[in-house]
């Protein structure tokens, strides 16, 4: 027998031997129940079972086995919630105990190993990042500042939308969202636009590589959970982050390389250039002026990785959620030209379908269940958001009225309140441009709606409409929206 498959036998033996070890020692410290959860995989545990759409699997598994439950992946423990008030036991009583992320590739090979807002672990250094943040790009103070550039961006996609409608009807597809959505949140975090006014090959390369990248932060990486599997990449997942990861980091040192070359020139209150005063007014002996944190040249590529992904895939996506859906509802589009409100799309098609993993530094108590130290925890934002438990018989139903004065959740909140509805997380790892997302999303739904009649291509049917989801980190179709819009009012509303 070849010598390397007897070490990769051997291999899997210890680790399932160890696995076996750690959960039988792991059930005698505790009178506490473990939560209920199926059986699984040696070696592996449940993460074959999970399939192509682990939201959608969770969610059977949630009715199975009841709103918390456990899971395994390889040695890994995993709890899952699908149920608000679940959710709410973990995000009020334990938020303190779940601040960490657990180790992930994707957080080693693509985000700069840690070194980025939405990795790193909770600290000094993470409140440092969000202060940053927030001071420059999601203040309330600051998003105001930006309003200009976000009407602006807004202006230009109904300007290059316009163009290419024709009376006749000529399908567009909407990759233009994203060029807009990438350009507002460049001129707020570089202090320029990254592509132009049109929708050229830059700008559908730089849409393919956050794709990309957001369906492989979604994969569940085996080397993750299985370390004696890690060498042989089975998935070969850890050699694509690589690559990707090297593109992404010339585009990043392009950015920092031009406007270092213009320093003095092009000072403004944009991120980039904040972060490089700082940087270029630090001395070696002094700890810098953030908090006693000294910033370097990787922590500005890492937060602009994470704006220009999470900041524009999400935000893109959405819009197209929320346009699919009122097209396969022509009544609901109509009712909405004259009034419209966005939540509804959070709901049924939530930007991130899973949280971010959390990882538990302590062992605790939740719903009756001994959750133990190092258990990382999943909750599924997806399943919680079509919960007949919160939103009644029609969960599945596209319903804007919900949301609306006299509806059933007229007062319903998506800023981490109210834990039926949780897009953006909530605690304190809730997402750092919930503000920026919400502004982006309801001004470019709103004008997209208010400022053309849309139909689908080749005569489809409205209720014929693929709806299929493609999973990844962020929730994609899984066909791409290809639409006709047709200018609604005079011309003259087009100039302004």
């Amino acid at each position: 027998m070849d010598h390397s498959l007897l070490l990769l036998l051997a291999s899997l033996a210890a680790v399932a031997v160890a696995a076996v070890w750690h959960l039988r020692s792991h059930g005698r410290r505790t009178k506490l129940p473990l939560p209920p959860g199926p059986r699984g995989w040696p070696v592996l545990g449940n993460l074959p079972q999970l399939g192509a759409m682990p939201h959608h699997t969770m969610a059977a598994l949630a009715r199975q086995h009841g709103p918390l439950f456990r899971l395994r992946f390889g040695s890994v423990e995993v709890v899952v919630t699908a149920s608000a008030k679940v959710a709410r036991s973990f995000l009020r009583a334990h938020d303190t105990n779940f601040s960490d992320r657990p180790p992930t590739s994707g957080a080693e090979h693509l985000a700069y190993n840690y070194q980025d807002l939405v990795f790193a672990p909770y600290g000094a250094r993470w409140c440092a990042l969000r202060k940053l943040c927030a001071l420059h790009l999601f203040s309330a103070r600051a998003l105001d500042a930006l309003r200009t550039i976000r009407q602006d961006e807004a202006r230009l996609m109904v300007t290059h939308l316009l163009s290419s409608s024709s009376p006749a009807g000529v399908a567009v597809n909407l990759c233009a969202i994203n060029v807009r959505a990438t350009n507002a949140l460049a001129r707020a975090a570089i202090g320029g636009r990254m592509f132009g006014d049109g929708v050229g090959e830059g700008a559908r390369e730089f849409k393919d590589m956050v794709v990309e990248l957001m369906q492989l932060a979604g994969v569940l990486n085996i080397g993750d959970f299985v370390p004696a599997l890690r060498w042989l990449d089975p998935q070969g997942v850890v050699a694509k982050m690589k690559r990707l990861h090297r593109r992404y980091d010339r585009m990043m040192d392009g950015f920092i390389s031009e406007r270092g070359q213009h320093a003095g020139e092009m000072e403004g209150n944009d991120l980039l250039s904040v972060m490089l005063a700082t940087i270029r007014w630090q001395s070696p002996a002094d700890a810098g002026e953030e908090d006693g944190i000294k910033f370097t040249e990787i922590d500005i590529k890492a937060l602009l990785l994470n704006l220009f992904t999470a900041g524009t895939d999400t935000t893109s996506s959405t819009v197209e959620w929320a346009l699919a859906e009122l097209i396969r509802d022509p009544c609901i589009l109509k009712q909405l030209q004259h009034e419209l409100d966005g939540v509804e799309t959070f709901r049924l098609h939530p930007a991130t379908p899973l949280s971010l993993p959390r990882v538990a530094a302590e062992d605790c108590e939740v719903d009756g269940y001994h959750v133990s130290k190092g258990t990382t925890l999943i909750m599924n934002v997806w399943a919680i958001a079509r919960d007949p438990a919160s939103w009644g018989p029609d969960p599945l139903e596209f319903r804007p009225v919900r949301f609306l004065p006299g509806g059933l959740h007229e007062s319903a909140d998506v800023k981490g309140g109210d834990y039926e509805l949780i897009p953006f997380g909530a605690g304190r790892r809730i997402c750092a441009g919930l503000g920026w997302g919400l502004r982006m999303v309801t001004l470019m739904t709103a004008t997209l709606v208010h400022a053309f009649d849309w139909s689908l291509v080749d005569g489809t049917m409205p209720e014929k409409l693929n709806m299929e989801e493609a999973y990844g980190q962020t929730l994609q179709r899984a066909v791409p929206l290809v639409v006709q819009p047709v200018p609604r009012l005079l011309s003259s509303a087009y100039t302004v």
